[in-house]
């Protein structure tokens, strides 16, 4: 559809549309690949026992304080998942139900928690899909580095994970856990906000963040429970079968995937050599597919999904799956791996090509003004320097409809920048309202109706999900009408 929309009314000729659905499809990668590499993993962990043996250990965690408890596994636990490319919807509903929380909390939890970072899912896909993004529209010559970029998404962390935090407190007991959980809650926001910071300083250690947010929120709510004297950890709520499991199966192998994909994701990351050659030098590109003639960098060997399948691979010396497991782990994953894969490249796809529409290989020119600038020409007109207070909520609408962070970036990012352009923003405004654009996008999260499902599929309450968005649409509304007024913030901060 949007093909013949580029055709019909904005003089395209089909070789460029063809040409943007395969440029899409290929910058979908960091995306769609990690989605596929991560499934099977899960998929493997899951056939295997190895997740049912974390889980097991997850419901000793924190059981005499439920602020903390919630904060370590929902935001600690669930960010260190969705880094390393688990799907916490899918794996903490079941946990949370075995901990005593009703199915209304076990559903909505694991939607929010991560939400805050999902800039840094994925081994931090997204910021990367935006920073190639941004630096295809800026120009060789003004490219923007991971750093710079991530200088700049950190700043929403603090306040967009203290408010996620409350959000869950409310969710679980209202203003009476709001009362009784407000230091775990303002604890975790302060510690996501420090360890970011630092992160985000160096090119090779943005894309840890996820991680190392993750780990840092875990460690100061053990912290807290040891100084409050607290049990960090406690087994008297394991069943019989539980605790023979939890002998029988040693819990560095169950973790061994993700211990291997950490240690593989480190050693590339933390050497600044090492992460120049890989990311700068070692592009990999394709060439001669895009209508503009320019280059798409893969840089394959540092891209995540890579990685994450070695480190699957890997694990199987200290998992030693039968074969009937493996036999098991392949059809799980060839049944569920398409339509998320699809899902991503599809949208990074519509993103190629309504950026070049209107583009004629012939002149290399545009003949007719793009879709993207005719909406931002727009935009501009209608919204003037008030757009950085609707940014957020173009986001959630994209985070809503394509169901993901990265998805919301590739479709509306180019967008986003046309528009702070017109405005004459400079180029940290620039990428304040971008990253405005993106935060909205991952708060749409707790409001996806496909997360949502998935959360009540894993434990079997199908339509119980319609009960969480009613709750949580206001939520997201009012967490993206604060990131809203946060852009408007930055933006006359650093106009000064």
């Amino acid at each position: 559809m949007i093909g013949a929309v580029a055709c019909l009314f904005f003089k395209t000729s089909v070789e460029v549309v063809a040409r943007s659905t395969g440029a899409g499809i290929i910058r979908s990668f960091p995306v769609a690949l990690i989605v596929a590499a991560s499934l099977l993993q899960m998929a493997f962990m899951e056939k295997t026992g190895a997740l049912k043996r974390i889980i097991i250990f997850i419901k000793t965690i924190a059981s005499e304080n439920r602020a903390v408890q919630i904060m370590m596994i929902n935001i600690g636990f669930g960010t260190l998942m969705v880094a390393v490319g688990a799907t916490p919807v899918s794996i903490l509903p079941p946990l949370l139900i075995a901990m005593g929380y009703s199915t209304y909390v076990a559903i909505a939890l694991p939607a929010i928690g991560y939400d805050a970072l999902c800039t840094y899912a994925l081994l931090g896909a997204p910021i990367v899909v935006f920073v190639d993004i941004a630096n295809n529209f800026l120009g060789k010559g003004n490219e923007i580095s991971l750093h710079q970029a991530g200088m700049i998404f950190f700043m929403f962390l603090p306040v967009v994970s203290t408010l996620i935090g409350f959000c869950m407190l409310w969710i679980v007991g209202k203003w009476k856990a709001v009362r009784e959980g407000w230091a775990p809650c303002l604890i975790s926001g302060a510690v996501i906000g420090v360890v970011a910071y630092f992160t985000n300083r160096h090119d090779n250690f943005v894309v840890l963040t996820g991680i190392l947010c993750g780990l840092a929120v875990i460690i100061a709510m053990a912290a807290y429970l040891a100084a409050t004297g607290k049990k960090i950890i406690d087994r008297s709520a394991l069943t019989p079968e539980e605790r023979a499991y939890e002998k029988a199966y040693p819990l560095w192998k169950a973790l061994s995937p993700w211990l291997i994909l950490v240690a593989l994701i480190l050693a590339l990351n933390m050497p600044q050599t090492v992460f120049d050659y890989l990311y700068r030098t070692l592009k990999m590109p394709i060439l001669g597919l895009t209508a503009d003639g320019r280059p798409l960098d893969t840089r394959a060997l540092w891209q995540a999904y890579t990685w994450i399948f070695v480190s699957t691979l890997l694990s199987m010396a200290f998992i030693r799956p039968t074969a009937e497991q493996i036999g098991e782990t392949a059809r799980v994953w060839i049944k569920r791996a398409p339509r998320p894969v699809f899902s991503a490249a599809i949208f990074f796809a519509i993103g190629e090509i309504m950026n070049m529409s209107g583009y004629d290989m012939a002149s290399n020119s545009f003949v007719a003004p793009s879709m993207v600038k005719v909406l931002a020409d727009y935009s501009a007109d209608f919204f003037q320097h008030a757009y950085g207070g609707v940014v957020a909520f173009i986001g959630l609408f994209g985070g809503f409809v394509t169901g993901s962070e990265a998805s919301t970036i590739a479709m509306f990012a180019k967008y986003t920048m046309t528009t702070a352009k017109n405005l004459n923003l400079s180029l940290e405004g620039l990428l304040i309202v971008t990253a405005g654009l993106a935060f909205g996008g991952g708060l749409a999260s707790v409001i996806s109706p496909a997360k949502l499902q998935n959360a009540a599929a894993s434990i079997d309450k199908i339509g119980e999900e319609t009960k969480v968005i009613r709750v949580a649409f206001v939520f997201s509304i009012l967490l993206t009408a604060v990131t809203s007024i946060f852009v408007l913030i930055l933006l006359k901060a650093y106009a000064m």
